[in-house]
């Protein structure tokens, strides 16, 4: 009995200096003894084991076990044999307590372990992860707050998503469904109300059998109907105007105007030409016309025509989910964009456009006691036209009708009193001339509305600001009449009196106009390789003649004096551009405008106001640097998704800015699908060029 324990103890090693041979065949003759002794000792023994540190038995060593002459408890010397089977119990009971707590721990452990797995809820992980994301966002904030990391490295590095195929013409800030949620009403659904759920972050694919524009000129003329959202009979109805001049023809749309069914463009524009004492619209830049806004201008076809007269005519008309005059006059290759004339102040400063044109576009002028032509009136420079063609001015069925009659009646009477003069009238179209003289604002009767605003009212940047009820714009150093400006091309370019109107010195303005045609020249020869691959050309040769131009839409988001627009133009590109100036930034629009050029307010944290797959070329010089130095609302990312959906496919992006800031762009580019490439400018410059090209990828049909 005692070998199979003392081995189970010992485990074939020593314990407690005791030897394999203290245990022999006389220890077995005297079992009967020692039993007794043991059964006298037991239950001291156990006594005093069960009170004794578990870590004292495992430091018992011979050096503090009881020697052989020591006395027992009770005084008496103890017998060695007696001695040697007392140690060998308590040994077999420390190993055993030893074994016991170690199985208790780890039993202890396990359940430990269990409970706590089984006691976190779903609710708990949830707070948990919230509360490493909540981490994980301010590391990455204070990060970049120092610079030592890029706004993009916050996003996740997911794969991008494609929209659904619902938003293939989704334009953010302008769902009536959604603003009615809001709470706009009595029309105001359809105005611009930009929040946080507007924003799309995925990919926007093109429609089903979409195909790349027709090269201008040829584009301007005929579209592919799988390109816009429109119906056949949305093309086949009547609508403005210029709206009448199209045709559906298989799979394309014509907007020649060679019908001898209705008036042509070219007549309705030569009967405004007379209208204002001028020979033909030939003559409209000498009259100093050269840049006119076009309410509800139907399919662009007004604009279209005199575009050939070096005439640049902007369109704007409300959202439409289908049929859209804004996305199909883009798609021509026109210069458009969203714009309402509802509750709000258009994105451009006073004193922007030469003429102010509405053929039947669906205004009611007479509204809210003229607040709408109080609008028309501040965009509009002294000097400058303001026609309007409507059944309300002189339709058999309008004279007879009271109600028409006083309306039309309204609007005589406040052109007046904005100091408009009514040059002439013919058919349904009336051209008035807003005065060139400050002092007939004052020669008003007293008390006449609209009053005059006060002097502290900004006219400048008028960022969808609500529609205001006086006339702003006569304290404005830019208060110069059409007829002493200079008459383009000559406008574009401003001496030093000029700019310093807008606070401009000519250093900067050089600066700019240099710098921009040097770019202008690297952009193409490193461009004109692929966009002219099938008309290859030497560097240095001249550009192919039309039709193999392929840029045509073009959009500057950081415009600053216009200087890319200018470069284009002087190098004979047939190219429009929408010259962008941030509201985070110096406002240079009234200068961009008074050049001659298209232009708008836009705050790039919001979606720009024009349909998907709007422009050829995006370029953007120091925009990332001037939106990364303003309170973050928004982060590059997003920037690049509303990038994405403005850019045709196979469209090109232009960025230049810092090294750091390009390396990130290109990571994001990457992400986004585009074909990204960093070129270096200067060896001495911290500025890099990122030039991309988006993909054309087609969505299967269902």
């Amino acid at each position: 009995m005692s070998r199979p324990l003392h081995r189970g103890l010992s485990g074939g090693g020593r314990f407690s200096g005791i030897s394999h041979d203290f245990w022999d065949d006389s220890q077995m003759k005297d079992k009967p003894e020692k039993e007794d002794l043991d059964r006298i000792r037991s239950s001291s023994d156990l006594t005093s084991i069960s009170f004794r540190s578990p870590l004292r038995f495992l430091l018992w060593d011979n050096n503090n076990s009881p020697s052989k002459n020591s006395l027992g408890e009770n005084g008496f010397a103890s017998d060695p044999l007696i001695t040697a089977t007392v140690r060998g119990r308590r040994h077999k009971l420390t190993l055993l307590f030893l074994k016991f707590s170690l199985v208790a721990i780890v039993i202890l452990a396990l359940t430990g372990s269990l409970w706590w797995t089984i006691s976190i809820t779903s609710s708990s992980r949830s707070h948990i992860f919230r509360g490493y994301k909540h981490i994980e966002q301010q590391l990455l904030s204070d990060l970049l707050d120092i610079g030592e990391i890029s706004r993009t490295s916050s996003s996740k590095l997911k794969e991008l998503e494609f929209c659904p195929q619902e938003s293939d013409n989704y334009v953010p800030c302008f769902n009536a469904t959604e603003n009615l949620a809001l709470g706009f009403s009595e029309g105001k659904e359809y105005d611009r109300h930009c929040g946080p759920r507007s924003r799309q972050n995925c990919l926007v694919l093109p429609p089903v059998n979409y195909k790349i524009p027709l090269r201008w000129p040829t584009g301007q003329d005929v579209i592919w109907v799988a390109n816009v959202k429109i119906t056949a009979q949305e093309v086949l109805s009547s609508g403005s105007l210029t709206k009448r001049m199209m045709m559906l023809e298989e799979e394309q749309i014509s907007f020649r105007s060679a019908s001898l069914m209705i008036d042509s463009v070219e007549d309705y524009s030569h009967q405004i030409a007379g209208m204002i004492g001028l020979r033909n619209e030939s003559n409209f830049l000498q009259a100093g016309v050269r840049v006119i806004l076009d309410i509800g201008c139907g399919y662009g076809s007004f604009g279209a025509h005199l575009f050939s007269k070096q005439l640049l005519t902007m369109c704007i008309a409300n959202y439409e989910a289908s049929g859209s005059q804004v996305q199909l006059t883009l798609e021509r290759g026109l210069p458009a964009m969203i714009g309402s004339l509802i509750s709000k102040q258009l994105p451009y400063p006073s004193l922007s456009f030469d003429m102010v044109h509405c053929a039947r576009c669906g205004i009611d002028w007479d509204q809210e006691e003229g607040i709408l032509l109080i609008e028309a009136d501040r965009v509009l420079r002294p000097g400058g036209y303001f026609v309007w063609t409507s059944p309300l001015t002189n339709s058999p069925g309008s004279i007879r009708n009271k109600e028409n009659q006083k309306r039309w009646n309204f609007v005589r009477s406040f052109a007046e009193s904005l100091c408009w003069n009514m040059l002439s009238q013919q058919d349904e179209t009336v051209a008035w001339k807003k005065t060139s003289e400050k002092s007939c604002y004052g020669s008003r009767k007293l008390g006449s509305n609209p009053s005059i605003c006060s002097k502290g009212h900004d006219v400048e940047s008028p960022y969808y600001r609500p529609l205001q009820s006086c006339i702003g714009g006569t304290q404005s150093r830019r208060w110069i009449s059409i007829e002493e400006r200079p008459t383009w091309p000559s406008r574009a370019t401003l001496n030093s009196s000029e700019l310093a109107i807008y606070g401009v010195s000519p250093e900067d303005f050089m600066e700019d106009i240099q710098n921009c045609n040097s770019a202008v020249r690297n952009y193409w020869s490193l461009l004109s390789p692929v966009i002219f691959s099938d008309h290859p050309k030497r560097p240095g040769d001249e550009d192919p003649s039309p039709p193999y131009n392929m840029l045509r839409n073009v959009l500057d988001m950081n415009a600053r004096f216009g200087g890319f627009n200018s470069a284009l133009l002087e190098a004979g590109k047939s190219v429009w551009v929408m010259n962008v100036v941030p509201t985070s930034g110096p406002n240079s629009l009234p200068l961009i405008l008074d050049r001659g050029f298209v232009g708008v307010l836009h705050d790039w944290c919001e979606a720009f106001p024009t349909y998907p797959r709007t422009y050829d070329m995006v370029h953007a010089e120091g925009l990332l640097s001037l939106e990364t130095d303003q309170p973050r609302r928004c982060n590059t990312l997003d920037l690049f998704f509303e990038i994405d959906r403005l850019l045709r496919p196979e469209g090109w992006v232009i960025l230049r800015d810092s090294a750091s800031l390009v390396e990130t762009a290109r990571t994001l580019a990457t992400r986004l699908k585009w074909d990204a490439r960093v070129i270096e400018i200067e060896s001495n410059s911290n500025d890099r060029l990122l030039i991309c090209q988006k993909p054309f990828f087609k969505r299967q049909a269902n």
